[in-house]
């Protein structure tokens, strides 16, 4: 047994220096060990998302989307599948929205109870103002507003956004300090930034000191250069760096570059000291990355995806982009998702019977293939749409038999049934929400 004198002698181990760390604000997310779908034009849509976090995902990025658009912008909650939207006036003059007296177009979705905590909104700015504007027309309904800083891509650089903000420093350093001070205390969400490398290890350095300066609670850097295109290996030679930096200023640091799936990212994280990872061409072809199982087949994947889109009422050519990330190009159902006018043709096409009526739904909602919209020029002053009802896409053969019997019988092709349909939906503005 130890007597006083003999444990007073006994050195003790020194203890391990207490790191600093950023308060997680009480409705922010801390992104350390985390594993989470990137920001991505497109595929980054709310029906990805979804499938993302069904896979395992820990947190989502939206993608992109530029300040101007937001301000402005309605807040609506759809009644038939209580998804807030983002909305305002359709642009494009031939579109089925815009031929609809009540429809708005949708430029962002969230699903509050699935995506509730584990949202971030990715921002494009290059104005402190600007984004201060858009950051509280959102800030209510997500987990975080990352602000992009690294997007190399002409749409996202336009008017100093995205990597131009890698050649202001200050002005980044502004805008991060300025959501940090009003938005991240008014609604208790982090603020965060997702950069590129730089040409030296010492302008990168410079840079990261800089940033996690300003108060912010994670850093995401993608592992190549501006120049550097997707085909390119990701340079991780910094990445310890980079690492170094955040931890010792307390801001969480996930990577991005080149990141296959769960086992793999967990191996990175280890190996470079980061803190999480960040996945984004790898769950485009298949979010079943994120599983800690491995992925599944993509035609379990593109059924539930599918359910998803169908759900959120999601665009057609977004669903249709994503489905031709998903199925293999090899797939004997490929070049059918490319001809297809509807939902009802996505899920006729894979099979998916289950899903049919539901499409047909969505089909009618969204104006696609069973519609053929007109105005009523006869009656000024009016918002009276006239409605042409003709087959379903699905149908599309069992149509044509008919119709070649019906001519061979009367010898005119079949008329088709006109009505007028009232409009059942509230204006917009009425089912708006304040935020």
């Amino acid at each position: 047994m130890a007597t006083p004198e003999s444990a007073a002698a006994t050195p003790t181990a020194p203890t391990a220096p207490t790191l600093p760390k950023v308060p997680i604000p009480p409705r922010g997310v801390d992104y350390r060990g985390k594993l989470v779908l990137a920001p991505m034009v497109r595929s980054g849509e709310l029906p990805m998302r979804l499938a993302s976090l069904h896979y395992g995902a820990d947190l989502v990025w939206g993608p992109e989307t530029v300040d101007r658009s937001l301000i402005g912008a309605t807040r609506r909650i759809n009644p038939r599948n209580g998804m807030i939207e983002y909305t305002r006036a359709p642009t494009h003059q031939h579109s089925p929205a815009h031929q609809h007296p009540h429809a708005e177009s949708v430029l962002y979705r969230v699903d509050p109870a699935r995506e509730r905590g584990k949202l971030i909104f990715q921002l494009g700015t290059a104005d402190a103002a600007l984004a201060l504007q858009a950051a509280r027309f959102v800030a209510g309904d997500v987990a975080g507003i990352d602000v992009n800083a690294g997007c190399p891509k002409p749409f996202s650089v336009h008017c100093g956004m995205g990597a131009a903000l890698l050649r202001a420093p200050a002005k980044l350093a502004e805008i991060l300090r300025a959501l940090v001070r009003e938005v991240a205390p008014a609604f208790g969400i982090g603020i965060s930034v997702k950069i590129r490398l730089l040409e030296t290890p010492a302008e990168t350095e410079a840079l990261v000191r800089r940033l996690v300066a300003t108060g912010i609670t994670g850093l995401t850097v993608h592992c190549r250069t501006t120049d550097m295109r997707p085909r390119e290996r990701a340079i991780r030679a910094q990445l310890r760096m980079v690492a170094a930096v955040c931890r010792e200023a307390g801001v969480a640091c996930l990577m991005n570059g080149d990141v296959e799936g769960r086992a793999q990212a967990e191996a990175l994280v280890a190996e470079f000291g980061v803190d999480g990872a960040m996945i984004a061409t790898a769950a485009e072809k298949n979010p079943s990355c994120f599983r800690a199982e491995g992925k599944v087949g993509w035609e379990a994947v593109v059924e539930n995806y599918l359910g998803f889109a169908i759900e959120a009422e999601n665009k057609l050519a977004n669903t249709k982009f994503s489905l031709t990330q998903l199925v293999p190009g090899k797939a004997a159902v490929y070049k059918e998702l490319h001809n297809s006018r509807g939902y009802v043709d996505l899920a006729v096409a894979l099979g998916y019977t289950g899903l049919v009526e539901k499409a047909r739904e969505a089909d009618r909602l969204l104006w696609l293939g069973e519609f053929e919209v007109k105005r009523d020029k006869k009656k000024k002053g009016t918002q009276q749409v006239q409605v042409t009802h003709h087959t379903m896409p699905g149908d599309q053969q069992a149509s044509k038999k008919r119709k070649r019997k019906g001519d061979e019988a009367n010898g005119e092709s079949a008329k088709r049934a006109t009505e007028v349909l009232e409009p059942t939906a509230a204006p917009a503005t009425a089912a708006s929400i304040a935020v």
